[in-house]
C-alpha cells in the first residue's frame, strides 16, 4: 500500500476490457504444481507473509494461492520476481496483479466449490486459475486477443479444464452462461455495468473497483429484495474501457 493507504494494483485485466461439492475437475499436473515445482517455497512464503499476514483467512483461497504457479503467468524476464509483492508486466502494456489483491478479491467474492464464476479481464490468466481452484466453473473475458490466447494456452497446459476464456467486451458480460454465483471485475468502470448486475444470480456477489480518480472496491450482493452495495478498501486499478454507448 502507498502512504495514502491505497492498494497499489496495475490490473491483471486489459485496459480495454470490452470485452460443498467435490473439488473442481482439473488435471494432476495443476494439482501437484505446488509441491513439485522449484518455486514452491517462494510461493508458500508469499502466502504467509503477503496474504495470510494481511488478514486473508479463507482456507480455500490460501490453498489456491499456495498451489497456482504464478511464475507460469509472467514473462520469462520476470520469472525471478513472480512471488514478490507487486505487479509485473505481461505484455500489451498490461500487468499481472499484486498477489494480495488477487487473494482479497477471491475471498470477498465468497465463492464455494459449487459456484459458477465470471471474471472480467483475463489478462495473464492468473486470477482465473485461482478462481478455478475454488469454483466449479469459471468464465473469463479479455478484450486483447493476444492476451486471451496466451492465457488460454497456459491454463490448458496447467490442466484447468473448468476455466473458459473468451476474447470480447467485458461490459457485456457472458449472457449465454448467466446467471453467475460470483463476478470479479479486474478493471475499474466509472459506474457498475448494469449488464453484469443483471447476470448476477440471486444470492450472488460481485467484487468490482469503481471510480475514476478515486476508486473504491465495491461488493455488490443480489438479494431477493434487490441489490445491496458496500464499499470496502480504496484501490487503484486501470480504467475499464470499451463502454457501450448505451448499457
Amino acid at each position: 500500500m502507498s502512504s495514502r493507504n491505497v492498494v497499489a494494483l496495475y490490473c491483471v485485466a486489459s485496459v480495454a476490457t470490452v470485452g460443498c461439492a467435490a473439488e473442481p475437475a482439473r488435471s494432476s499436473a495443476a494439482s501437484g504444481a505446488a509441491v513439485t515445482d522449484s518455486f514452491a517455497a517462494r510461493r508458500l512464503a508469499m502466502v504467509e507473509h503477503q496474504i495470510e499476514a494481511r488478514g486473508i483467512k479463507a482456507t480455500s483461497v490460501l490453498r489456491a494461492m499456495s498451489k497456482v504457479p504464478r511464475h507460469r503467468f509472467v514473462l520469462p524476464a520476470t520469472v525471478g520476481q513472480a512471488y514478490e509483492d507487486h505487479p509485473l508486466p505481461i505484455g500489451s502494456e498490461q500487468t499481472i496483479s499484486q498477489p494480495y489483491i488477487v487473494a482479497y478479491m477471491t475471498e470477498a467474492a465468497g465463492i464455494s466449490p459449487r459456484d459458477k464464476v465470471l471474471e472480467i479481464g483475463t489478462g495473464s490468466g492468473y486470477q482465473a486459475a485461482v478462481l478455478g481452484e475454488v469454483a466449479r466453473e469459471v468464465y473469463t473475458i479479455e478484450i486483447i486477443p493476444e492476451l486471451a490466447e496466451g492465457a488460454r494456452n497456459v491454463l490448458a497446459d496447467l490442466g484447468y479444464k473448468n476455466v473458459h476464456v473468451k476474447a470480447g467486451n467485458g461490459y457485456l458480460g457472458w449472457p449465454e452462461q448467466a446467471p453467475f454465483d460470483a463476478i470479479i471485475v479486474t478493471a475499474a468502470p466509472d459506474q457498475v455495468p448494469q449488464a453484469l448486475v443483471d447476470q448476477l444470480a440471486v444470492g450472488g456477489r460481485m467484487v468490482v473497483p469503481v471510480g475514476a480518480v478515486i476508486q473504491d472496491m465495491m461488493i455488490i450482493e443480489r438479494t431477493q429484495r434487490g441489490v445491496v452495495e458496500r464499499k470496502t478498501i480504496p484501490v487503484r486499478f486501470v480504467p475499464m474501457t470499451g463502454k457501450p454507448e448505451q448499457q
